[in-house]
């Protein structure tokens, strides 16, 4: 067991009296602990070359403590930096495969770190290789490929003069260690020289507070403008005030593609299950939209985002379209000593985002499937590309 000093967690592993329990700096945001017990020791349990992976980042440490023009994490802060002061916010990732995920991690620090105070960059991770001429004037481009990525290796040089691009390239994937060590040293840095704290989160707590309203049954929910085919579509913040309910999902969907301005973003923000056949459709219509409404567009899992870009939704420069996607499914879990289900639970995060966002003057819409069924979600998504096209 790993768990901070204090917790729950800790009385219980006294209680039972478990052999093995990891203590983790309490004092280190989670956002700042990839390097931690948190995920050395499942590494260590998966059979990851730990020793090696922590030299690394021994090494990334040492490079980040130099004089600032010979300092890895100096060079990357102020790239970012500048790249944002230029109008390009939108910090596209684009990664190896082998190294996908570490784009969402630098999706959390970045985000929760720097989206605050009307400002902040937009982490857009990309999963679908596109030409690299396609990304429009408020893009910054980061690379971090394996060397053997030869699909990658010469792709930037299709890149329109002007986009900022910082590459990254691995020989070993346990390299991945010093961009860990890297990243943190850099966004820290990054908003001190935006001027945020890049150490807290203000913006979360309040759709935390939002969520225990909604349950308790104190915070009204907008209701839904229309209802298409069992799809309830609801329109809140700057999106409000619509007179003609929709016929359609693509009518559903235009007014948010309607509302968008340049420099903006969409971000899908969709409560349902974290799997290729649940998300793939959403997924795979994302460079489709992005081409044709000129957008930076991404898809986020609920409620997992909300500890993450959740923070850049609320507290960052008003320039995202939300579209929160919920489905009203049957099978549901009890929740032992609480007087709501899982099911509840789910819906009413995606919900208590919704009025804090709205709250926030935020452009938002929801949709409210009857299913999570593949099929459903299909048709959101070619609805998404439809609305986009116009």
């Amino acid at each position: 067991m790993i768990t901070d000093p204090g917790t729950p967690l800790e009385a219980l592993r006294q209680r039972e009296i478990m052999r093995i329990a990891l203590p983790a700096p309490a004092n280190v945001g989670g956002r700042y602990s990839a390097l931690s017990a948190f995920s050395i020791a499942p590494a260590a349990f998966i059979g990851i070359d730990t020793a090696a992976l922590v030299a690394h980042a021994e090494e990334s440490d040492a490079a980040c403590q130099r004089p600032a023009d010979d300092n890895a994490a100096t060079a990357l802060a102020a790239w970012m930096v500048e790249a944002f002061e230029q109008g390009r916010d939108k910090l596209t990732l684009i990664c190896s495969s082998q190294l996908e995920s570490f784009g969402l991690w630098i999706e959390q620090l970045v985000a929760e770190s720097l989206g605050k105070q009307g400002k902040g960059m937009v982490p857009v991770p990309e999963t679908a290789l596109r030409p690299a001429s396609g990304y429009g004037p408020d893009r910054a481009i980061v690379v971090i490929r394996l060397t053997g990525d030869t699909a990658l290796a010469g792709w930037t040089a299709g890149m329109e003069d002007g986009c900022p691009v910082f590459e990254i390239v691995l020989d070993d994937p346990l390299e991945i260690a010093r961009e860990f060590v890297r990243w943190e040293y850099a966004t820290a840095l990054a908003g001190f020289l935006l001027r945020v704290n890049p150490f807290d989160e203000p913006d979360v707590s309040e759709a935390k507070q939002a969520t225990s309203d909604v349950l308790e049954g104190s915070r009204e929910v907008p209701a839904a403008l229309a209802d298409i085919d069992g799809v309830w579509a609801t329109y809140a913040g700057g999106l409000a005030g619509l007179t003609a309910p929709p016929t359609d999902l693509e009518a559903a969907l235009a007014p948010a593609f309607a509302a968008l301005r340049p420099q903006d973003y969409l971000a899908l923000l969709a409560y349902i299950p974290d799997d290729a056949a649940h998300h793939g459709p959403l997924r795979a219509a994302l460079p489709s939209v992005s081409a044709s409404s000129g957008a930076a567009v991404m898809l986020e899992i609920g409620p997992r985002y909300l500890h993450s870009s959740g923070q850049l939704h609320k507290g960052g420069p008003d320039t995202g379209i939300f579209v929160i996607v919920t489905a009203r499914d049957r099978v549901d879990v009890a929740v032992p000593g609480k007087p709501f289900t899982l099911g509840r639970l789910h819906r009413a995060q995606a919900e208590g985002d919704l009025v804090t966002l709205a709250s926030r003057g935020r452009r938002v819409m929801r949709l409210d499937l009857p299913d999570s069924d593949p099929a459903t979600i299909a048709r959101v998504a070619d609805a998404l590309m439809a609305a986009a096209r116009g």
